[in-house]
Parts: structure tokens; sequence; C-alpha cells
């Protein structure tokens, strides 16, 4: 008799709150791992795909309904000692979005990810995994300005970068580079002083998919 295994997903969401890279959580009550943050998940029911039972536990079990979050697959974490109830297959996904609000979900809450020492069961190797990823998408792809509002100054992608990479960057070199990578930003036309500085120019994240040439973290400023 083939074994039936369980396959759940959940999911690492993310964002930049307090100008700390920070992840939805919630803190166990009862064991295993009581007192211990964990990732919100669930089972997918026999009716949905994958990223209908990803955006199905982001409304219900993140208590983040109707927002606009990215989401995509990230991985498939099937090791057999993952949970010491049962055997569980879980497909991970990685939720990305500007200033998100708190969850409707009480039990829910925004963590600086720098504070997830201990998590329960294995979901601090998916959010060390969901954070990577995001790291390096930044470098090839203009998901950074997923982080940022619908209008934004390049400080403010900058402030993103800087967050997510956990580094400083030379103000004047990344303007320079985002603005020369192909189809990153578009000019709005207009201007801000918000920060109490120098009037800056507003942009809109541009139509480009890949980024050229690309925000190398190797690289020296």
């Amino acid at each position: 008799m083939v074994p039936r295994v369980p396959v759940s997903v959940d999911l690492v969401v993310l964002t930049v709150r307090c100008q700390a890279l920070s992840a939805l959580v919630w803190q166990r009550n009862k064991s295993p791992y009581e007192g211990r943050w964990a990732l919100s998940g669930g089972f997918i029911h026999l009716d949905e795909d994958l990223p209908a039972a990803a955006a199905r536990v982001l409304a219900e079990r993140s208590g983040l309904p109707g927002a606009a979050v990215h989401l995509e697959q990230l991985q498939t974490y099937g090791y057999p000692d993952r949970d010491p109830r049962q055997r569980v297959l879980s497909v991970a996904y990685l939720g990305l979005a500007p200033d998100l609000p708190a969850s409707t979900e009480a039990h829910m809450s925004w963590q600086p990810v720098s504070s997830l020492r201990e998590m329960a069961f294995d979901h601090r190797r998916i959010v060390l995994d969901g954070i990577e990823r995001a790291r390096a998408k930044l470098e090839y792809t203009p998901l950074g300005a997923a982080f940022c509002p619908p209008e934004f100054t390049v400080a403010d992608l900058r402030r993103v970068y800087e967050i997510v990479w956990g580094r400083s960057l030379d103000p004047r070199n990344f303007h320079r580079k985002v603005t020369k990578a192909e189809g990153f930003l578009v000019p709005t036309g207009g201007i801000t002083a918000r920060d109490g500085g120098r009037p800056a120019k507003l942009y809109r994240r541009g139509p480009a998919a890949i980024l050229h040439p690309p925000m190398l973290r190797s690289l020296k400023d």
C-alpha cells in the first residue's frame, strides 16, 4: 500500500516595516514547539491547485485579505523529520510587498527577521531561504520596487536594498546604477521633499523584467 503524505503550503511573507525586513509569523500556543514563532500555513484542499492554496492561506490564515502581495513558489520541503507528528510535504511560497498593514488575525504579527532565531519545525530554514531568494532577486530583477509605494524616490529604493541586503550603499553610485538599468525606473514628472532635504524626483516601476546591467551584491559600490 502506497502511503499518503499530506501536502501543505507555508508562506514566507516579507515586507519592510520600521526600517527592518520583517516576516509575518505567529507564536505557537501548544506542542510541538510551544512558544516558538511559526509561519502561516495550511493543508491544500483536494479541489485546489498550489497557487490557489497559497492565496487562500494568505487571506484566511495570514489575515491579509485583498492585500497586493507578490506570491511565488519558493521551494518544496519533504525530509522525513520536519514535523514530529507525521510526515508532511510542504510547498513554501514567498510573498513580497511594501509596508503591509497589521494582520486582521490577532495571533499574527510582524517580526524583524533578525529576531527569528528559533522557530517551530523547519520554519527558520524556510525563512532563510526566502530571504536569500529576495536578496538574489533584487540583483537581477526590479523586485526591489515591489517593496516601494507606487511612486517613490531613488532614496526610497536605496533604503529597500540596504535593508534587504543588510549593508550600506553609496547614494551616488546607487543612483547611477538604477537610473541606467534599462526599463527599471520611469520618471513620473513629480517631485517630493518629504524627507526634509532637497526636492527629489519621483519614479515608478518600469516595464523591465530583468535588470540590465544587474545590481550585483558582489560588486563594490
